[in-house]
This record gives C-alpha cells, structure tokens and sequence, in this order.
C-alpha cells in the first residue's frame, strides 16, 4: 500500500549571468530590468496554489536551484522563505540549501544568506583550472572559487557542497586529480563529483569540444573516488560524496523516491495521495515571462498527469538504483504501492548479469551495474 513519505520543496531561480556552453538546465540571461520582486511575488503564488495538495504535511528540506540563485538579494531570499514557513509546516532544523556561483558574489552577501535562512550553500566550482574554467563558460577563476569557499566560512555556513565536474574538454588525468585534490584540501562537508555529459541543444552539443576518451575517463574516475576516500568522504550516490552525517538531506529524498513540490519556471513536483492510492506529477511553463504572469492559476502548468505503474517501476529504478545503500521491498511497496512481483523476474534476471546483488533484504547495484547504469535500467523499461 502507497504511504506518505517525506515532503521537500525545490524553488526554481531561472537566471544567469550568461549561459554556460554545457548547460542543458532551464537558466536564461538575467534581464535588464532584475525584476527579482516579481519573480518572488509568482512563487509565493504559485506556493499557495499548490498548497492544498500537501495539507498537513511538514517539509523536511528546502532547495533553491537554478539558474544562478545567489543572484537575488538576500532580502528577497527571505522573504521568500518567511513567506514559505507561513504557507507550509517546516520541520525542525530543516536542511535549506541555496545554489551560489563563485563569480556572483561579494563578501558579505554571505552573511545576509545565512541570516535569511538559508544554512547549506551549494558552490559550483567546477574545477580549480583557469583553462579549464574558461573552455566551460564559467565567469569565475580558481582565485574567486576558493575566496567564496572562505568567505562562506566566515559567514558561519558548517555546512557546504562544492560542485566539480571531470571529463572536461582537453584535461588529463593529472589535471582530474588536481581538481579534486583542491576541493579536498577545503576540506567541505560534501562534494558532488560527476562527469561533463554533453546534451543535447547546448552549445558544447552543436560544436562538440575534444573530450577525454573513454580509457582516461575510467582512470579519472577511479583514482578520484580513491582519494575522495581517503580523504574521509563516502559515496553514497552515483555522483555525491560526503562526510559522516553529511549527505544531502534534499536529494536524498528525492532518490529514495520522495515528495517535492516544484515551484518556479520549469519546475517538476510529485505528490502522493495516499487516500487515492496514486502519485501525480507536475511541471510548470519554462518561460520565466510566460510563467509570472500565469502563476498561482492551472495557467502556469505544463504537465499534470497520474503516474502509471509502468511510469512507477522506471522512476523508482531511475532514483533507487543511484543510490550505494540500494533499497527493499518495503521501500518499494510504500513508497509506489505496487507490488513486489510486478518487479521480481526483472531483478533476478539483473541479478543473473551481475549487475544487482542481494544483501539480506536490501537489493543493491554492484559495481558494474552503477557502470552501465543505464543498461541496468533499460531493463526496467
């Protein structure tokens, strides 16, 4: 039977300073006007159209994305989630995360973020190569990366992801390590590690760059998870990284398959309805015009469709299998409702490949299965 598992919130800041060439998220060129006031006046109506929906349930995380969020003013910020925790119930010492990019902000912009709420930073370093930082687009060097890493510090934030890609146009392995062996040295308490992909309708895609093969790649791989381990981090998802009780509380929930409410332009949510016994799914209009002008009304949404047991079993997969603790089958008939045998000849058949194993009852991707992790999850389709 379908329960009601935890409640999180994302928060869609869609603005950037310039696209990066790699970039396939929904971000557009910050305008001319800065209509930050606006565009948090459309969220706070847009949180109290959806508000209904999570009636009597308490949020456990708060993540503000982007776009390029620490754009907008602290005093915006908290307005935001002021008007937030009066909409919806939060819980106690309740992860808040906000997206910062190093080339946006000043010293003390820091300290107005912490004041506001906000008390986990996500900083999108990238890589602590001047070359490499300027062949992905970035509006920042290694000199301004580490300087928010410090100043984010002194800001009184004990709580802080740096973002760092490899695989990045032209670098060697000893450049890979480079970056991580910076990132390392800072010592924060998470680090998202993950491979430059190039998607489609970016610029990287329409001119693709020269990339590593597939040989250098691998050795990236491997000797970086080794010493993000000796240094003390543990994976616990494909791409993430942490110190002891350190993991990311947000994308956690999403990848044991969790409620969100999405807000803002191009923002996804799915809520369960445990008296209906389905899940459903929203999105809004990606356009951040078209969107102001028609949040807080059915106008701004995209998408709103009920899953079906087939869309279930895929997203399940696509979100359980990240994971290095895997899940049971408790966790699969709470969280979709479904039953266990509507999966069983699937797993033991990835079982048979070597690309799942059964610890007790937990169901766990192997090595290889978080290799070819889209092979695993073919499978499920």
């Amino acid at each position: 039977m379908l329960k009601t598992p935890p409640l999180s919130l994302y928060i869609h800041l869609p603005w950037c300073v310039q696209k990066c060439p790699y970039c396939d998220f929904n971000s557009h060129r910050q305008p001319a006007d800065q209509s930050y006031s606006k565009y948090i006046d459309a969220l706070l109506a847009d949180l109290r159209f959806e508000s209904a929906s999570v009636e009597g349930r308490a949020l456990v995380s708060i993540f503000i994305g982007g776009g390029t969020p620490s754009l907008f003013p602290a005093d915006e910020v908290k307005r935001l989630l002021d008007a937030v925790s009066s909409l919806i119930a939060c819980s106690d010492g309740m992860e808040v995360t906000l997206e910062a990019n190093p080339g946006t902000l000043e010293a003390g912009r820091y300290a107005d973020y912490r004041k506001a709420g906000i008390n986990r930073l996500s900083i999108g370093v990238q890589s602590f190569s001047e070359k490499a930082l300027q062949r992905l687009g970035r509006i920042h060097g290694p000199k301004e990366a580490i300087q928010a890493f410090h100043q984010a510090r002194e800001a009184g934030f004990d709580n802080i992801n740096l973002d760092l890609m490899y695989g990045l146009p032209a670098q060697t392995v000893a450049e890979a390590m480079f970056d991580v062996e910076s990132a390392v040295g800072l010592a924060p308490e998470h680090i998202s590690y993950y491979q430059l992909t190039i998607e489609p309708n970016t610029r990287f895609a329409a001119t693709p760059p020269r990339l590593p093969s597939e040989e250098q790649l691998w050795d990236i791989q491997q000797k970086g998870q080794a010493m993000l381990a000796a240094a003390g981090y543990r994976q616990y998802e494909i791409s993430a990284y942490s110190r002891a009780n350190r993991q990311c509380r947000h994308n956690n929930n999403y990848w044991n398959f969790g409620d969100y409410l999405g807000i803002g332009a191009g923002a996804h949510g799915k809520i369960s309805d445990r008296t209906a016994q389905r899940i459903r799914r929203r999105s809004r209009i990606r356009g951040p015009e078209a969107y102001m002008a028609a949040a807080g009304s059915p106008a701004a949404l995209s998408g709103n469709h009920l899953l079906s047991e087939a869309d279930l079993v895929v997203e399940f997969m696509m979100n359980l299998l990240r994971l290095s603790s895997g899940f049971t089958e408790t966790l699969f008939l709470d969280r979709t409702g479904l039953s266990y045998g509507r999966i069983n000849p699937t797993l033991l058949q990835a079982q048979k490949r070597g690309l799942l194993r059964l610890q007790g009852t937990t169901i766990l991707p192997t090595e290889l299965g978080h290799r070819y992790l889209n092979d695993l999850l073919a499978l499920f389709v």
